[in-house]
């Protein structure tokens, strides 16, 4: 696309193709190149267009607004299957509450975009598929399997709906940076949404308890359903409407945590030292330690994320690249201890999961930290690492598919 972009730089009709054949991929290459053609051509012309924001909020055609309601009242219903049918709710929950946000959500950016049913046979396959078998499992409130199944089929579901967002390409690296992108603006978004709909609910329920009407068992078993299924579609809509919305918070936040975190993580290696905790015998420190693995490890990617789209300052590059060093050294204290379980006590499906996504983290961490490393002393770009980022991604989805399809049968539904 770059190279597109400086070939037609004095033909507009050909840039205007290039841009509208993929807008996200045509801006961040042409603000790649916009230092060596600035002042030439119609490169400022492009630079102001590509940088114009709004003063307004964008609310988008009443077609758009109509898709999101209709959706939200089948996701709604959905919800209330339980309700509606007498079903075990948990049966019903655990093993489907994905479907109750990634469909529709993937539903809109295929309207949105105007994809052809005929390229979207891998994510609507997988997601159909997943749907049944997750539902045929036997219900065992004791089943490990039962368990990590419920637990990888929603990053499973992400990842189809990433697809879609790709233009349903599996090639498409910058599309995926794009998606990553997405998922930080739509998380603050819905978390601005999900804020102001507690301060609704309660304001509601509250008024209505002063005339003497409970209404709280009505309201949040039917309205608050109805107001958490159709937050993601809210906030997905008014991300990719209104992206000046909550575009400039990321970058606040990872320049804020990134140093934060990395302090933090240097104090707990050695207050674990310490405190005299490990996670070789204690089981439920082993999944907090874990947990802020996972925790940290997104961090860093999200940080890379934002820091590939602006300069980033020699700092940030040691922080990220620090940061780095110590999660993978998290990681192996993490890896040895899942091994020593191992090596005592045996094989289960939560020691074997728990193993093979530390092993796939640590690979990806090696990879970033090594990129991270160069940029300090090359001319390597942010760019460059975060393709590392996006390119990894579905070795991950290949493993939950292991996790929610293999591991069941391979243990007896144990």
């Amino acid at each position: 696309m770059k190279d597109q972009i400086l070939s037609h730089l004095e033909q507009p009709v050909e840039l205007e193709k290039l841009y509208r054949k993929n807008k996200s991929e045509f801006k961040a290459s042409f603000h790649a190149v916009y230092a060596q053609i600035q002042g030439k051509g119609s490169a400022d012309f492009w630079y102001a267009r590509l940088n114009y924001e709004s003063e307004s909020v964008q609310w988008g055609k009443a077609s758009d607004w109509k898709f999101i309601v209709i959706s939200a009242v089948l996701a709604w219903f959905l919800a209330k299957i339980p309700s509606f049918f007498s079903l075990d709710e948990e049966f019903f929950y655990p093993r489907n509450l994905g479907f109750l946000v990634f469909p529709f959500v993937g539903a809109y950016f295929i309207r949105s975009k105007n994809l052809a049913l005929k390229d979207l046979g891998l994510p609507i396959g997988i997601a159909l598929i997943s749907l049944l078998y997750i539902n045929l499992l036997p219900n065992a409130n004791t089943s490990d399997t039962l368990v990590l199944a419920c637990i990888h089929l929603p990053l499973l579901l992400w990842g189809m709906l990433g697809f879609i967002f790709s233009d349903a390409s599996l090639k498409n690296l910058s599309k995926r940076l794009a998606y990553l992108e997405f998922n930080a603006d739509a998380i603050l978004m819905g978390g601005i949404l999900g804020l102001s709909g507690l301060l609704l609910s309660g304001l509601t329920v509250g008024l209505f308890g002063l005339i003497g009407l409970k209404i709280e068992e009505f309201y949040f078993q039917n309205i608050g359903v109805f107001g958490l299924v159709a937050a993601p579609l809210i906030a997905t809509h008014l991300t990719q409407t209104n992206p000046q919305l909550v575009n400039k918070i990321p970058p606040i936040i990872a320049k804020i945590f990134s140093p934060l975190v990395l302090i933090m993580l240097i104090v707990y290696l050695g207050a674990i030292l310490l405190g005299g905790k490990d996670p070789y015998n204690d089981r439920e420190f082993l999944l907090i330690f874990n947990l802020l693995l996972i925790g940290v490890m997104a961090l860093i990617f999200f940080s890379v994320t934002e820091a590939s789209k602006e300069q980033t300052s020699k700092a940030t590059k040691w922080i990220l690249t620090l940061l780095s060093g110590v999660t993978i050294l998290v990681n192996l204290v993490a890896l040895s201890a899942i091994g020593f379980r191992i090596s005592e006590w045996g094989i289960t499906p939560n020691r074997l999961a728990v193993l093979g996504v530390n092993l796939l983290m640590l690979v990806h961490l090696v990879m970033v930290a090594f990129r991270l490393f160069k940029t300090i002393y090359s001319q390597k770009s942010f760019a460059d690492v975060a393709l590392v980022v996006v390119r990894y991604l579905p070795i991950y989805l290949i493993w939950s598919l292991i996790v929610v399809f293999l591991f069941p049968l391979i243990f007896g539904f144990a």
